[in-house]
């Protein structure tokens, strides 16, 4: 039996039961109320696997001080593009909107596809190499090229001949940046328009089955039901997510936030009906098929725990994605449990299944 290289599913039961405010729930079915509607609180556990694959980035340092990184992977809408400037912005220091990020086609470097979470595990460590190696060049420059103040010609004797590259600048170690010079002017006194590197990361067979990398959350949901007219509606959502370190909130918080908006969908709208004399789908248009607006989604919640999975990968960042998804629809089930004592066992749920609750004939 594999331990988890990182499990914090406890911590996200805590802080979800703590903001939903779990201890107010009443277990009886039908006990809780807000004027004609019955509320019903259910949670659930959501897990996905945590994969990485291997992936092949190059990144270039201009001597216009700009720098770009390449690779075949995509961006779905899920970040891909800002995860790739996030992190050459944090290991060199160029600003982000001076870092062009290239993706999508077959001539660059090799990619993963966009599927199951595992983007982000997988080219993160790729670019991180990548860019390392650039700046490696860079400093090579740095010490080689005669006019550069950092030839040990131009040093004085006994200064320290370490170099680093934050804030765009090369500068000694243990000195502040703004001693150093910016990287772009050693690339030009040594006429040169640019150094690359390129990186290629996968996982390492002999040590790949030594952990079980999972990600984990936890969904809470409410229900509004108000038998007198036989309306069920989603009233409260909150997701508690463990995926390691997230490296852009706003995008990560988006991701799940639509997830759960597709779970509500699988809950309670989403069915292809089928032609059982040629099994082609009848409702296969917008116009036919259900799926949920703006105005039966209420405001959402997301909390990332955030524990970095130091063995998935350096950043300790997971994918997300399916994982908002992965227990909406059971959670909604537990809470219309609780609101009408119908247990639905088939999605989506319909009225047909709740006029039989207790409440409708009282």
């Amino acid at each position: 039996m594999r331990p988890w290289s990182s499990k914090r599913l406890r911590e996200c039961y805590q802080t979800g039961a703590e903001k939903f405010g779990w201890s107010k729930r009443t277990p009886e079915v039908g006990s809780m109320k807000s004027d004609n509607e019955i509320l019903g609180w259910g949670m659930a556990t959501a897990t996905w696997h945590a994969g990485r694959g291997a992936a092949t980035v190059r990144v270039r340092l201009n001597a216009d001080g700009t720098a770009r990184a390449t690779c075949a992977t995509q961006d779905i809408g899920t970040g891909t593009y800002t995860i790739f400037a996030q992190i050459v912005s944090e290991k060199t220091g160029i600003p982000l909107d001076k870092i062009e990020v290239i993706l999508g086609s077959t001539d660059l470097p090799p990619g993963p596809t966009s599927g199951g979470s595992t983007v982000t595990a997988t080219v993160s460590p790729a670019i991180a190499q990548a860019t390392q190696g650039a700046v490696d060049r860079v400093i090579a420059a740095a010490q080689s090229i005669p006019s550069s103040p950092f030839h040990p010609n131009n040093l004085p004797e006994g200064d320290p001949v370490k170099l680093v590259m934050t804030a765009g600048r090369i500068h000694a170690t243990g000195k502040p940046p703004e001693s150093g010079v910016p990287f772009g002017e050693i690339l030009a006194a040594g006429k040169l328009a640019a150094l690359e590197n390129e990186a290629r990361t996968a996982p390492d067979p002999a040590r790949e089955h030594e952990y079980s990398a999972h990600s984990f959350g936890a969904q809470f949901i409410e229900v509004a039901w108000d038998p007198g007219i036989a309306h069920l509606r989603v009233s409260r959502a909150l997701t508690v997510i463990d995926a390691g370190r997230i490296i852009n909130h706003k995008a990560g918080r988006n991701q799940i936030l639509g997830a759960v908006v597709m779970g509500i969908g699988m809950g309670m709208f989403e069915e292809t009906i089928y032609d059982p004399r040629n099994a082609k789908p009848i409702n296969n248009n917008f116009a036919d098929y259900i799926v949920p607006t703006n105005a039966d989604i209420p405001e959402l919640d997301c909390i990332f725990v955030e524990y970095p999975d130091l063995h998935l990968n350096e950043y300790g960042a997971r994918g997300i994605g399916e994982i908002g998804l992965a227990g909406v629809a059971s959670a909604l089930t537990m809470a219309v449990y609780h609101a009408t004592g119908i247990r639905v066992r088939k999605l989506p749920v319909r009225i047909e299944d709740l006029i039989a609750a207790p409440q409708m004939t009282s």
